[in-house]
């Protein structure tokens, strides 16, 4: 080999150990820089020239050292698990701290809890069977009844801000998601670019476009692919988000009647983002993403008494059976629709419990003036108790709804020992769960201004006057209390009285709350380690840095020698032969 060829030999060495020294310094210069991956020089011989043969070997000459790639240190293996279990963790976090949410909001207002309002007006109830005709127990009683709906109300508003508020985060998730899709199709762009000539290799926006990736897998369960150009395609729940092509975006729209919002694909007309009938399953990995965690937690109505399944309420085994799947694949899934439903039936079993004592119905058949069709429905019975007032009042009901009245007074015709009497009957307005107006549901119940008015008017007594009391009706107002009829849910076979329904329900939602904590920690502990994994091969070591440093260094001095010592040799040839 000519001495002027090893000259190359040497600026080939002092190349790649120049660019190795720039990489290393480049390494540590991002240790604390969040993303960042480690880059590491790849070597490559620059090449053998044959120079000859002598017997069986041939005899070649080296060209010098070249860079063959900067490549980036991690494991895609890796970095897809993360993603995923990450986006798991977010799932279950963001419903952990929705029951946290939850708990708040029902276990202390204005540091007085909600189950001294239950207490209150059991008390009440107790003393005034002791005497029907205080007008200081009647008032206790009014008056713990006023307390005991004014504090379910909060709780109930404050259900349902925390609900309808949950929009907001939904939103400023789709939002961010819309602005990561829109980045990584920029990012994928400047990565072809710098990338065209296959020589280079983008590592900085590859960390970039891969934090982006992190962060979006937190939100969305997504599936990736880069094809040869470096462009990237992303799936987010199975549908194309960002393509070579074209960036797509998700809108919100509201469910009808609700107020909630739900993601949606602008680019299929609307089409939900999210299946939700499927239950969330980590074996089908549809327990993916803070976005669809949101939506589980908050659920797509606000939710009453009627949500949850009872026997009774349905004609026929298999009706029921269906209704519990519902509840089931809906309600049940939802923390905080859950908590709406299993509040909502506390009150509504008080209310009406109540009600219907002092406000009895009977079954009744009645013909309508000049129609041959007999109606069936329930009117006031004629034994009702009686108000103290001097009109001795009664259908005179403790909690009334808002805008329907409990009787309708119409003019009937029954059959009377055989012959047809005109009568006026007050027929009851029954619930109907399609209607909320009519439902004694949180937000459509009050204390009855009536009774507000005149306390007299409490149906107690048998007759007019004071002396005469319904003593079975204030019997059954003391034996409803501790009457155990209330399940939590159609799941379980529990029967509870009011109170100790109450304590189930904190129970239960404290229950939900640290399976929720559990199992999200158990993901976070998951996610530790696989990060600690990734870590390992693409994070940077100041302590290995160093050491490349001083390698590349004494690579670099040694090839600067190598030049030196050519250069010598070839001016004691030229002086020679001078």
């Amino acid at each position: 080999m000519s001495l002027l060829r090893s000259f190359s030999t040497g600026v080939s060495g002092l190349n790649a150990h120049y660019n190795a020294l720039n990489v290393t310094a480049h390494n540590l210069a991002n240790v604390e820089t969040k993303g960042y991956v480690r880059q590491q020089v790849v070597h490559k011989d620059g090449g053998y020239n044959t120079i000859g043969q002598r017997g069986n070997s041939i005899l070649q000459v080296g060209s010098g050292v070249d860079i063959l790639a900067v490549r980036q240190v991690r494991d895609i293996f890796l970095d897809k698990s993360y993603r995923l279990e990450n986006g798991r963790y977010q799932f279950y976090q963001v419903q952990s701290q929705a029951v946290s949410e939850i708990e708040n909001i029902i276990g202390e207002l204005d540091g007085v809890a909600f189950a001294n309002s239950l207490e209150d007006l059991w008390t009440s109830i107790q003393e005034l069977s002791k005497q029907p005709d205080s007008i200081v127990a009647r008032t206790s009683l009014v008056q713990s009844s006023v307390s005991f709906i004014e504090r379910a109300e909060v709780i109930w508003n404050q259900l349902r801000d925390y609900q309808l508020n949950l929009n907001t985060q939904i939103v400023n998730e789709v939002n961010r998601i819309n602005e990561i899709a829109n980045e990584i199709s920029l990012i994928s762009d400047k990565i072809r670019y710098f990338e065209s000539n296959g020589i280079e290799r983008a590592n900085d926006y590859r960390d970039a476009r891969n934090l982006l990736l992190d962060e979006l897998g937190n939100m969305i369960a997504i599936t990736y692919s880069e094809d040869r150009t470096g462009e990237l395609t992303v799936y987010a729940e199975g549908v194309p988000l960002v393509t070579p092509e074209i960036t797509y975006t998700i809108g919100t729209k509201e469910i009808v009647g609700t107020g909630l919002l739900v993601p949606v694909w602008d680019h299929l007309k609307g089409q939900e983002v999210f299946n939700l009938d499927k239950p969330a399953s980590s074996q089908y990995n549809t327990d993916i993403g803070s976005l669809k965690g949101l939506l589980y937690t908050r659920g797509n109505r606000m939710a009453n008494y009627t949500d949850i399944p009872v026997r009774d309420r349905y004609e026929s085994e298999a009706d029921f059976i269906e209704a519990v799947k519902v509840y089931n694949n809906t309600v049940d899934a939802s923390v905080i629709m859950k908590a709406q439903a299993g509040f909502d039936q506390l009150i509504h079993s008080i209310v009406t419990g109540i009600n219907d004592i002092l406000c009895p119905n009977v079954e009744a058949d009645y013909y309508l003036p000049g129609d041959t069709q007999v109606h069936k429905g329930q009117a006031l019975s004629p034994d009702a108790p009686k108000g103290m007032d001097a009109n001795a009042s009664t259908g005179t009901e403790l909690f009334s709804r808002k805008r329907v009245p409990r009787y309708e007074e119409v003019e009937v015709e029954v059959e009377v020992d055989g012959n047809m009497v005109t009568q006026t009957l007050r027929i009851y307005k029954e619930e109907n769960k399609n209607e909320i107006i009519s439902l004694y549901s949180l937000g459509e119940i009050e204390v009855n201004p009536e009774i507000l008015a005149n306390y007299s008017k409490i149906p107690l007594s048998s007759g007019a006057g004071t002396d005469d009391y319904d003593m079975e009706a204030v019997q059954k107002l003391v034996d409803l209390w501790q009457d155990p009829k209330l399940k939590l849910s159609p799941n379980t076979l529990t029967e509870y009285g009011f109170q100790g329904y109450y304590a189930a329900f904190v129970g239960d939602v404290a229950t939900n709350g640290q399976q929720f904590e559990t199992i999200s920690q158990n993901q976070r502990s998951m996610v530790n380690s696989i990060d600690n994994l990734r870590q390992q091969s693409l994070g940077v070591s100041t302590d290995e840095e160093l050491s490349n440093l001083i390698m590349y260094q004494h690579s670099y001095n040694a090839s600067a020698r190598y030049i030196s010592v050519i250069d010598e040799m070839l001016e004691h040839v030229i002086m020679r032969l001078g």
